[in-house]
């Protein structure tokens, strides 16, 4: 199997390296070799985060080159405006319809931009969600990154992984039931 590539981009705090490590952790149980890189962009205060995960039959790097992304998917509108670099020609790119506003921007040293959306819909093929919406309806915003990674699982076509095992190995005993119904919401809307 041909290596593929996988973007995930957002800001601290959303839970976009747990979305990578749950990916990660399924695909190895799967028995892909998969190789997985993270940046910290002041991650704690609300900056960039970047997660990269390669899966494949022989994967030899965890970077992703520029125009190299099978899926990007942004956990915020921002950060996918500035990860369409990584994506190629025949990409898909998924973005969280949510804005949260960088330091510049709260203190009005920048504005945030307007239209995004209709940008990156100009240069890629683009699929939005209003996965942090949906993880509200589920009753905890916390669950979005899991609705994205749903997302991503059904766009990769890995749907036949037991990823209802990874939660359980993964996170708390009472949050499973949410993060099952969480990651099938993001499955469905896909």
């Amino acid at each position: 199997m041909e290596t593929k590539n996988i973007v995930l981009v957002g800001v601290g705090g959303q839970g976009t390296i747990l979305a990578a490590k749950l990916l990660t952790t399924g695909l190895m149980a799967a028995g892909y070799d998969v190789k997985m890189s993270e940046i910290h962009g002041m991650s704690q205060r609300g900056g960039s985060v970047s997660s990269l995960v390669r899966y494949g039959d022989d994967v030899q790097s965890p970077v992703i080159e520029i125009g190299s992304a099978d899926i990007v998917v942004a956990f915020e509108k921002m950060e996918g405006l500035r990860s369409l670099e990584y994506l190629k020609p025949t990409g898909k790119m998924i973005v969280n319809d949510t804005e949260i506003f960088p330091l510049s921007v709260i203190i009005g040293a920048t504005t945030y931009p307007e239209n995004i959306l209709d940008e990156i819909k100009s240069k890629v093929n683009l699929r939005v969600m209003a996965a942090t919406k949906m993880a509200e309806e589920l009753g905890n915003p916390k669950v979005m990154n899991v609705i994205l990674l749903g997302s991503i699982i059904k766009s990769m076509g890995l749907t036949d992984i037991d990823w209802e095992a990874i939660i359980a190995e993964n996170v708390k005993p009472q949050f499973k039931e949410l993060n099952v119904k969480a990651l099938q919401a993001g499955m469905d809307a896909v």
